[in-house]
């Protein structure tokens, strides 16, 4: 038996997969943002601290490499 949650979900996943590469990329980088300025909001912190702290909570266990060391726009 499923439940309204899982129909949803998977509901979600054939619409996002039937999107254009274009769009689903705008779409996840969207989500970011929108993930982002919620943490700036909820956590008090500006912007690019709050995205530096995002970033290197992210890298930590990480193995470095010279790609994950550079600066995304």
């Amino acid at each position: 038996m499923t439940s309204v949650a899982d129909d949803l979900r998977r509901d979600i996943v054939a619409r996002v997969l039937a999107l254009p590469v274009e769009a689903r990329v705008r779409l996840a980088l969207e989500l970011g943002d929108d993930d982002l300025n919620r943490f700036v909001q909820v956590s008090g912190l500006d912007r690019e601290t709050a995205l530096r702290r995002v970033r290197a909570q992210r890298a930590r266990g990480r193995a470095p490499s010279a790609a994950a060391s550079r600066e995304c726009p």
